[in-house]
This record gives C-alpha cells, sequence and structure tokens, in this order.
C-alpha cells in the first residue's frame, strides 16, 4: 500500500471503534479512537467535556488531537462521528491518508443507539425516554447535513451487513481488498 493511515468516519455506532481494531489487527498497524484519545488526553468523558465546555472546545480539542495522530505511522484512526464537519479536518485526512465511510442505515444506527447515555447529541432522547420517530428524526438530521462529506470519502463500505451475519472480520478483508483496488 502507498499510505500508511486509514481513517474511518460515520455517523456514531457506525461501527468506527468495533471495526477500527481488528482492521488494524489485520494489517498490522496500530489504532487509536481519536474519541478515547480526547478523553485520555483531556481526563474527562467525551459527554463531561460537552457538559462543561461546549462542543466547540471539544471540537478544537479534537482537530489538535487529529493533528497529533496524523503524524502516526501505519495507523487506523476511528474518527467522531462529526469530526469531518470542519473542514481543516477534512484536509488534515485528505493529505496524510485514505478516509473509509462506514455507512449505517438510521434504522440500524437507532437500534444502536437507543439506550447509550455515553453520546452527548443522544443524550436526552435516551434519558427522557424519546419514541423511536424522535431519534430517527434526529438521526436523519443530522445525516442529511453530513452525508455530503461522508461521501467523498475514498471507500464507502454499508456497516449494515454485520446485521445478516457477515462478521467484523469480513467487513476489514473487504476494506483491505478495496484499499488495494484503490492503489
Amino acid at each position: 500500500m502507498s499510505f500508511n493511515k486509514v481513517y474511518l468516519t460515520g455517523f456514531m455506532s457506525s461501527g468506527k471503534s468495533t471495526l477500527g481494531p481488528i482492521l488494524a489487527n489485520v494489517l498490522g498497524w496500530q489504532f487509536f479512537d481519536l474519541d478515547k484519545e480526547i478523553e485520555r488526553i483531556e481526563k474527562k468523558a467525551v459527554v463531561e467535556i460537552f457538559a462543561e465546555y461546549g462542543e466547540e472546545y471539544f471540537r478544537r480539542k479534537e482537530t489538535e488531537i487529529l493533528e497529533l495522530l496524523s503524524k502516526t505511522q501505519n495507523s487506523v484512526i476511528a474518527l467522531g462521528g462529526g469530526t469531518i464537519v470542519r473542514e481543516e479536518n477534512v484536509k488534515i485526512i485528505n493529505k496524510t491518508g485514505k478516509l473509509i465511510y462506514l455507512k449505517a442505515s438510521p434504522e440500524n444506527i437507532y437500534h444502536r443507539l437507543k439506550n447509550k447515555i455515553d453520546r452527548p447529541l443522544f443524550r436526552d432522547l435516551v434519558l427522557e425516554e424519546g419514541s423511536k420517530e424522535e431519534f430517527l428524526q434526529k438521526i436523519n438530521d443530522f445525516l442529511n447535513k453530513r452525508i455530503h462529506i461522508y461521501e467523498k470519502a475514498d471507500i464507502t463500505i454499508n456497516t449494515d451487513e454485520t446485521k445478516i451475519g457477515i462478521t467484523v472480520d469480513k467487513i476489514a478483508k473487504k476494506i483491505i481488498r478495496r484499499l488495494n483496488e484503490e492503489n
């Protein structure tokens, strides 16, 4: 491969943090989860950072840490769901590696998110036991704002396939095949 960094993007719960370590293992590379790196450096959970300092502070930290991670070699980096909304982040990614969009349907995203309180943008809906329709509306609103950026990825992989029995390691191998085809 003529590159040494792969970035995974997609909506929250699309499979970045699950698939990333497996992909890195198959490649023999290291794995970084951008949100986990932010938490490690800030010594706070993402949800606490949002609550205490707001989204703009979080996004600035996200860019700083992405810049640091972009200097690593032989790395798979799982981005936060909103990382690619900032143009400066997209420039860092495009300059230093390949971007893979892990695509999941709103319905599957809903099933993966509906009970998670560690997602700041959906925490209130979970705690207030929001309806499925409210969840889907919010998911679709975010997707509609981001889809044009997600679709600029070098490769798109549908992670809904895991729902029909295709294992995560088979998806990782599919990504590697596609990366090799891109070269």
